[in-house]
């Protein structure tokens, strides 16, 4: 068996994070990757997540972290407005990156994490699970295949309940300079999933609204001023000339999940699940001429083999390390890097230039 690659992990609260939920158990029963290092802002949380999860060394520092000799790779799983400085500080001690998305909090500090990794030569991945999805890479592989002809139409959505109040750790995200928002986080989810099953946008026109501008503190009981979106229309056309359209909004109440649709000269594809696509159960339905649409699972050989159904949200995080780590070993990358972050961040800006100007957009 090969040597597992040496993690450590900055972000790694033991307790009601996405760390916690994702990637610290999807670390526990990975076969590529050992957990070397945990790294929190504090020695006591750092200790905590340390015996939690049987890493060796706990730091409180993670300039300290990445200088150690004893860790191969870095993964960054803070808060948005955080991600830039350790992932900077992780590339410029050597180390390989495993950074949530988005990469950075502007696309300026995506291109320069980018760059950098690159010069370096660095193995990098980014947090864009639905990219390692089993069911949206058979969806993928289906509408690639022919399965259903020529794509003509698409249409994606995702709603999801939760607009009108935050708890105080959480009312950060109502400023829209921090880079944590309904645009960036799950309608860059989305769009990514859309993007990698279908392909590229050659051109969108886009609204982008803040339908709701005062949140609830929960725990302070007082309103906050919002300057975040919370819903995200875009329409547009494929490179491969179909049409496309799609609404991403934090809504208040019985949000109706993810949908995504693809309508072909031969029949039609739909994806669906309760939460964003990256990290929530999918189920795939299809369909081929005039018949109804049927169950469609996705084989076994796309799974990995130490999938535990009970980590719904650690599952897809899971498949990415593994991916990492036989990319860090020599193996060709399958998974969304630093390159693939940088690209979705440009798109996401046109939208947002699109919704400014009222135009379409044209791009690259």
């Amino acid at each position: 068996m090969e040597k597992k690659i040496r993690l450590g992990l900055i972000g790694a609260s033991a307790k009601g994070t996405w760390s916690s939920r994702s990637h610290l158990p999807a670390l526990q029963s990975s076969r590529d990757v050992e957990l070397t290092a945990v790294c929190t802002t504090k020695a006591d949380s750092a200790e905590a997540a340390r015996q939690a999860y049987g890493a060796r060394l706990a730091f409180d520092d993670y300039r300290k972290m990445v200088a150690s000799p004893e860790i191969d790779a870095v993964a960054v799983v803070v808060r948005v407005p955080l991600h830039y400085a350790p992932t900077k500080a992780a590339l410029e001690a050597g180390k390989h990156v495993y950074c949530e998305w988005p990469l950075g909090r502007t696309t300026t500090e995506a291109e320069e994490l980018s760059t950098l990794a690159a010069s370096k030569g660095l193995v990098t991945a980014v947090g864009l699970q639905a990219r390692v999805d089993p069911t949206l890479l058979y969806m993928k592989e289906l509408v690639d295949s022919g399965c259903i002809g020529e794509v003509l139409a698409v249409h994606v959505s995702l709603m999801r309940e939760g607009v009108l109040s935050r708890p105080s750790n959480r009312t950060w995200q109502r400023d829209v300079e921090l880079g944590a928002n309904t645009l960036t986080i799950p309608n860059g989810h989305t769009l990514d999933a859309m993007r990698f099953v279908v392909g590229d946008l050659s051109q969108l026109s886009a609204v982008v609204t803040t339908q709701v501008k005062q949140w609830l503190d929960t725990d302070a009981r007082t309103l906050v001023n919002v300057t975040s979106p919370d819903n995200v229309l875009v329409q547009g056309q494929l490179k491969n000339g179909a049409m496309a359209s799609l609404h991403v909004a934090a809504v208040p109440f019985a949000g109706s999940g993810y949908r995504m649709e693809i309508y072909g000269r031969e029949g039609t594809l739909v994806v669906s699940g309760e939460e964003s696509p990256q990290f929530c159960r999918l189920s795939l339905h299809g369909a081929r001429g005039e018949n109804k649409l049927a169950p469609l699972p996705a084989p076994e050989r796309l799974a990995a083999p130490a999938d535990d159904p009970s980590l719904v949200e650690a599952l897809n995080v899971g498949r990415l390390y593994t991916s990492f780590a036989q990319t860090i070993r020599g193996g060709e990358a399958s998974h969304p890097t630093f390159d693939t972050a940088v690209a979705l961040h440009r798109v996401i800006d046109t939208i947002a230039q699109a919704s400014a100007s009222g135009c379409a957009i044209s791009l690259p």
